[in-house]
């Protein structure tokens, strides 16, 4: 376990445990790591991969001139890496490093090939850079997020890569997210079949327009999509560290005055407003049911591995070096 005071991560998932803003811990998680094995089927703050969002029937269709049968976990579906994700495994760390010249915790993981199904041996690396913002005398606190990912040893010539975080934010002073005040930076989704696997076309989602504020109710909006930053899949690389920050998403309270800002060099996020929670109240924690948290995870296009025209996003060759940032700001004023 690692901790400032205001964020602590484990090593099981390289998950984040706590985000406190003002005193009030604003993500959804348990106490121990006994408790996430145990209980923690909404994946609460877990490091996503190999695969983060669905892959369609359970099988990528083409990576080194064959296919790959992942395992079924969400209808017909492969969701979040399998059964026995990244998110379920134990990462070496938490240790104290610099990271451009900051402090930073690092974890890393050794993902062996045919792990869930996929392809190739992948050495995970994830950094976390806690500081604190000073803007007009408000205190931010802010949590870096750095994903790298390489493929070791010859067993095959590429694999698949796409992580994210799964962090569920709860930023109202009771046990859901109604009254929270949401703005997103794009309007544009993949339009979805009832198991949640794109369509093809990029539509604009109705009721969101960009960069304007919605409410969330108690039980609408109900949004389980992914929103497209970037819709031009030719101009995204297999590491996106390069590229800009944005900012894509952000978030208010009214009752608790707390803010939360979330960005990030990926093309694309899902946003969930967390219909399906369900967790029984155990071991002396209350029970989180339906809207006890949203999620918002930047990511590639769901399915691209499987796309013809956004394969290469999600394409890790040998020699390469995937990469992602994603950046949370949370303050109260």
């Amino acid at each position: 376990m690692s901790s400032d005071n205001s964020f602590t991560f484990i090593p099981l998932g390289a998950i984040i445990q706590e985000f406190k803003v003002g005193g009030q811990n604003i993500v959804q998680g348990f106490p121990s790591s006994k408790q996430y094995k145990k209980y923690n089927t909404p994946y609460f703050g877990e490091t996503i991969g190999r695969i983060a969002n669905r892959v369609s029937n359970a099988k990528i269709n083409d990576l080194n001139g064959k296919s790959y049968q992942l395992p079924v976990n969400n209808g017909p579906n492969s969701l979040h890496g399998g059964v026995m994700g990244w998110g379920k495994q134990e990462f070496k760390g938490p240790t104290s490093v610099q990271r451009n010249g900051k402090d930073a915790v690092f974890f890393k993981y050794l993902s062996k090939d045919g792990e869930e199904g996929y392809p190739g041996t992948v050495e995970v690396r994830v950094w976390y850079v806690q500081e604190k913002d000073q803007d007009n005398g408000v205190e931010k606190e802010v949590l870096h997020i750095e994903y790298e990912a390489e493929l070791v040893g010859d067993k095959v010539a590429e694999t698949a890569i796409n992580m994210t975080n799964h962090s569920y934010f709860n930023i109202s002073d009771g046990p859901t997210i109604t009254g929270t005040e949401v703005t997103l930076i794009t309007s544009k989704y993949q339009v979805v079949d009832s198991g949640g696997i794109p369509t093809g076309p990029i539509e604009n989602y109705t009721g969101v327009n960009p960069n304007e504020t919605f409410t969330l109710g108690e039980k609408e909006p109900d949004i389980d999509d992914c929103f497209v930053v970037n819709t031009d899949p030719a101009t995204i690389p297999i590491d996106t560290r390069s590229l800009p920050l944005q900012k894509i998403a952000s978030f208010f309270h009214p009752t608790t005055k707390i803010h939360l800002e979330i960005s990030s060099t990926e093309p694309a996020f899902q946003f969930y407003t967390g219909k399906y929670i369900d967790v029984a109240a155990v071991d002396g924690l209350p029970a989180r049911g339906a809207r006890s948290g949203f999620c918002v995870e930047p990511s590639r296009y769901v399915n691209a591995i499987n796309i013809p025209e956004y394969k290469a996003m999600m394409v890790l060759k040998k020699g390469e070096l995937y990469g992602s940032k994603i950046v949370y700001r949370g303050w109260k004023a």
